[in-house]
């Protein structure tokens, strides 16, 4: 058990308020949320961070942490969940965004649910209440994103494979990628048309080197884009 872990389990059997983390670059939005909770008894925000890293070498002990999908380090929302699993912490979305690839990509991490920040105060302060006891918080697009959307089925690429389509489809050619992975060029572009083919059969095509990075950013194997949306 980590040492995030430990602290939770024994705040959570004492009396005092759950104690929240949140990983966000927007301080008006901190803001927000702390202003938002602070006539709640039961909760308390005890951290905050830009990104994920960030938190976690802070050591606060937590009860929840309440994760926006975009943040200006281009990290990708599922290495984000995984990275807070790993340290024993639950995560709850808090984002403006309504890319359903995002929420997509978190969901398959393990969140305990998507909360948009457009709604009502009252729907805040409850959705995080509830995910701060261990609780799932189910809305109508978190559902949405992860039972209506079958574009998004995993391919099953082996690592070696999403190495190579991480780099290729970051910019880098084909030649480039060989040096990088010790791979012949032969068996780089092997790869690349056993990518292709694998998202082919999933229903994703991925034709042309722009499409084969919009399936890397959609399953992780590359940051997210920022966008004049962000947040």
């Amino acid at each position: 058990m980590t040492e995030n872990a430990a602290n939770t389990d024994d705040n959570r059997s004492g009396a005092g308020p759950r104690r929240i983390g949140i990983v966000e670059d927007h301080e008006s939005v901190v803001i927000g949320l702390e202003t938002m909770l602070a006539d709640e008894s039961d909760l308390a925000i005890a951290a905050s961070a830009a990104t994920v890293p960030e938190l976690l070498a802070q050591g606060v002990a937590l009860d929840l942490v309440i994760l926006d999908l975009r943040l200006s380090d281009g990290s990708s929302p599922k290495s984000n969940v995984e990275q807070l699993r790993d340290a024993g912490l639950e995560t709850l979305v808090f984002t403006g965004a309504e890319n359903p690839y995002l929420v997509r990509l978190a969901a398959k991490a393990g969140v305990l649910g998507v909360l948009r920040k457009s709604e009502p105060n009252a729907t805040v302060i409850a959705a995080i209440a509830a995910a701060a006891r261990g609780e799932q918080v189910v809305t109508t697009e978190w559902a949405a994103a992860i039972d209506g959307d079958p574009g998004l089925l995993d391919v099953g690429l082996s690592p070696r494979q999403r190495d190579v389509l991480a780099l290729y489809a970051s910019g880098e050619k084909a030649a480039r990628v060989a040096s990088l992975t010790g791979l012949a060029p032969h068996t780089v572009n092997d790869y690349l048309a056993r990518i292709r083919a694998k998202y082919a059969e999933a229903g994703r095509p991925a034709r042309t080197k722009t499409e084969l990075y919009k399936r890397a950013v959609e399953d992780g194997w590359l940051p997210v884009p920022q966008h004049p949306d962000h947040g």
